[in-house]
């Protein structure tokens, strides 16, 4: 009879290896030392070694989400500036920043023109919900529908639309900035309604409700859409004047100044 066993076993860190157990494997010489150095019993070098693993496994499982999450670069909340914009509900903002929603499958939708922040906004909320241990996707409109419109088969495409609907949360930036046809209409009306009631939408755009027509001028989905996208939905209009220009007048100012 054909033995499937190794023919010599294995070392002690590669048997730890074997087991998924990285971090022991990598510091068994270093604990067992500090553990001979404070004379440790069975029961504390264990506990030092799940220790180790646990923290080792939550910062992998931390950087995987993060990968997945497609965040890319943004400013910290700290870098906001509360006093900016015209009008917007702060206690709102800080309330979705508290993630309550995803537990609910509700949406947020952040509506302003160009430079006040919304993206920010969003990607902080997603940030946060990475580090709290949910699974978080970040793309533009146009790279999803883009991406849902490349699929060439309808398998394809199906496993596509899967990847957007498994995420708890997914944020989908930019809506508003350029116009579809209604393919691209159908396919973001699927996105929506596979994840109605399941799973949060933050949506970032810069138009009012009334003016999504203009997004999709002639599908037919568009009421639909709106319906579910705003069903449970945390709305927050944002008005005001572009940070970033202030932020490029006070440096030309200051370039001035300088000559």
């Amino acid at each position: 009879m054909p033995s499937f066993l190794p023919t010599t076993p294995p070392t002690l860190p590669e048997g730890l290896r074997a087991l998924g157990l990285r971090r022991t494997a990598a510091e068994l010489v270093d604990v067992l030392a500090r553990a001979t150095r404070h004379r440790w019993g069975p029961v504390q070098v264990l506990e030092e070694l799940v220790r180790t693993e646990h923290q080792d496994r939550a910062q992998r499982s931390l950087e995987r989400r993060l990968a997945q999450a497609r965040l890319g670069t943004f400013k910290p909340m700290a870098d906001f500036d509360w006093t900016w914009p015209k009008t917007m509900d702060r206690a709102a903002v800080e309330r979705v920043l508290g993630l309550g929603f995803l537990d609910r499958a509700e949406n947020v939708i952040l509506a302003a023109t160009s430079g006040l922040g919304k993206t920010m906004l969003a990607k902080n909320v997603a940030h946060q919900a990475v580090l709290a241990g949910y699974s978080v996707r970040c793309v533009t409109a146009a790279d999803l529908l883009l991406d849902l419109e490349g699929q060439e088969t309808s398998r394809a495409l199906e496993r596509r639309l899967r990847a957007y609907v498994k995420p708890r949360l997914v944020l989908v930036d930019e809506l508003g900035y350029l116009a579809y046809d209604n393919r691209a209409a159908d396919l973001l009306f699927q996105v929506v309604n596979r994840r109605y009631e399941k799973g949060s939408l933050l949506v970032t755009t810069n138009l009012a409700f009334k003016a999504w027509h203009t997004i999709f001028p002639n599908a037919a989905c568009v009421t639909a859409l709106l319906d579910r996208l705003t069903h449970h939905a945390e709305i927050i209009p944002i008005t005001g004047d572009s940070y970033r220009q202030h932020e490029a007048e006070a440096a030309l100012k200051a370039r001035r100044a300088k000559t």
